[in-house]
């Protein structure tokens, strides 16, 4: 089964590795049944995520690579 951007964009995750400016963090989003594991970025350039964060993906690029931004205010 592939999983195309415009199934995976909307899907909460949690991010597992620092996401921000110069860095490639990590997220787990749950999809196909399971959990998977991605490389994210995040969606504003100057936005820094830390791990434990619930997040939106708001891009998918084929295989791994997720755009992310925090789902809620904090």
């Amino acid at each position: 089964m592939v999983m195309d951007d415009v199934s995976m964009v909307g899907l909460l995750g949690r991010v597992t590795g620092t996401v921000g400016p110069g860095l490639v963090g990590e997220v787990i989003v749950r999809i196909r049944g399971g959990a998977e594991h991605f490389l994210a970025y995040a969606a504003d350039a100057k936005e820094r995520i830390h791990p434990g964060t619930v997040v939106m993906v708001m891009e998918h690029l084929p295989p791994r690579t997720v755009y992310v931004t925090a789902a809620y205010d904090s």
